[in-house]
């Protein structure tokens, strides 16, 4: 065989769970900052401080021996607390909730793609009748958490949203259809599936700002029948949406506090790495199911779990494949290139991941099949 057809005949790498549509033509509108009760030139963070101390130094008076002009009316207490609130929420980044102790979203204008996004769930949900995307019930008497779904959809149309509407809404129909929730949850046939896939939770991933981040391990090395493993499409889709749906469990959305930032305006806290081992595989042919199988893989990730990927990695990459890699970053967008990385070879991951990856990876934590999670 030519080096053309080789080339040719060679798999399509995974590119990702998710699309990246070009930048929107409209800018996005600014957040409305929360107004502080009166202009000042102290710092929030001095007011707060002046606030609690007002606070903490009002007179406890001695019924037995204290005047009544030295104790705090009921008004100067209402007032010194209402200061310390006022300046809280002054403070950029300030943790907010409300008196229930949930937590509540930054204030956004009227105009903001979020705030006319957000009016539209309950049209949405009662379209598709059904109203869950991760674990999450999308409802307007649960803000925070239905905002962080309806962000991932805005962010990964780059705040076109009427793209992110769309994609919502196919995805509210297809999760009642195909119920991921319950795939993650099956028994799926050890004989077709066993070793291909594993969940991790690592520490002190370097340049990561979580204290914990989700690998998803992809084996395609250990894959000995094609035709059993993949040549019931169903079955085999079955089992890889159950791995990604238990991996998005595990990115504490429903638990989560920390709101996702806007399109362009920095990273999503709430995402996972995905590792792809070719260790063993052949790119010189690929067989007819394992490539019908990739394809329909891809397309459902990328329609049904948007800004769920944060890095991938593709491990034991032959070095003509690393090659051919390079070459595609010319015509793909910068900001999906970012998100991969190819690896000739396994121990390679370490000096990505950390030292706490599987010996394997040149890591330290044992062998991925006694500590990986699997389905």
């Amino acid at each position: 065989m030519s080096a053309a057809a080789q080339v040719e005949a060679a798999p399509v790498i995974d590119l990702g769970s998710e699309k990246v549509d070009p930048i929107a033509k409209e800018k996005k509108p600014e957040e409305q900052k929360p107004s502080i009760p009166a202009p000042s030139t102290e710092t929030p963070e001095k007011k707060l401080e002046e606030a609690i101390a007002s606070v903490a130094s009002a007179p406890i008076s001695d019924p037995d021996t204290a005047e009544k002009k030295d104790e705090p009316s009921k008004k100067e207490v209402e007032e010194a607390t209402a200061t310390v609130a006022a300046a809280q929420t002054s403070i950029p980044g300030a943790p907010t909730s409300t008196q229930t102790g949930e937590p509540t979203w930054p204030e956004t204008t009227t105009d903001h793609p979020l705030t006319t996004f957000f009016e539209f769930v309950p049209e949405l949900t009662e379209q598709a009748a059904y109203n869950e995307v991760y674990g999450i019930i999308l409802s307007k008497t649960n803000p925070f958490h239905t905002k962080l779904i309806l962000q991932k959809f805005l962010r990964a149309n780059s705040n076109d949203l009427s793209k992110a509407k769309d994609q919502l809404l196919d995805t509210l129909k297809w999760r009642k259809e195909f119920q991921p929730s319950k795939a993650a949850n099956e028994k799926h046939d050890p004989e077709r599936f066993a070793g291909l896939g594993y969940i991790l939770d690592l520490e002190n991933v370097p340049d990561s700002a979580n204290k914990k981040d989700i690998v998803t391990f992809n084996i395609y090395g250990a894959v000995k029948d094609n035709k059993k493993t993949f040549g019931d499409l169903d079955g085999f889709l079955r089992w890889r949406v159950g791995l990604m749906e238990r991996s998005v469990q595990k990115l504490g959305l429903e638990t989560a506090t920390q709101p996702i930032p806007d399109f362009g305006q920095g990273p999503d806290p709430y995402q996972g790495f995905q590792v792809h081992d070719y260790l063993q595989v052949s790119f010189i042919r690929m067989d007819p199911n394992a490539k019908a199988a990739s394809k329909k893989t891809i397309e459902t990730f990328q329609r049904y779990y948007p800004e769920t990927l944060s890095r991938k990695f593709f491990v034991n990459v032959p070095v003509v494949m690393g090659w051919l890699f390079s070459a595609m970053k010319l015509f793909v967008a910068k900001e999906t290139i970012k998100k991969f990385t190819v690896l000739s070879y396994g121990n390679q991951l370490a000096a990505e991941l950390g030292p706490a990856v599987p010996n394997e990876y040149g890591g330290t934590l044992g062998e991925l099949k006694e500590v990986g999670e699997t389905l």
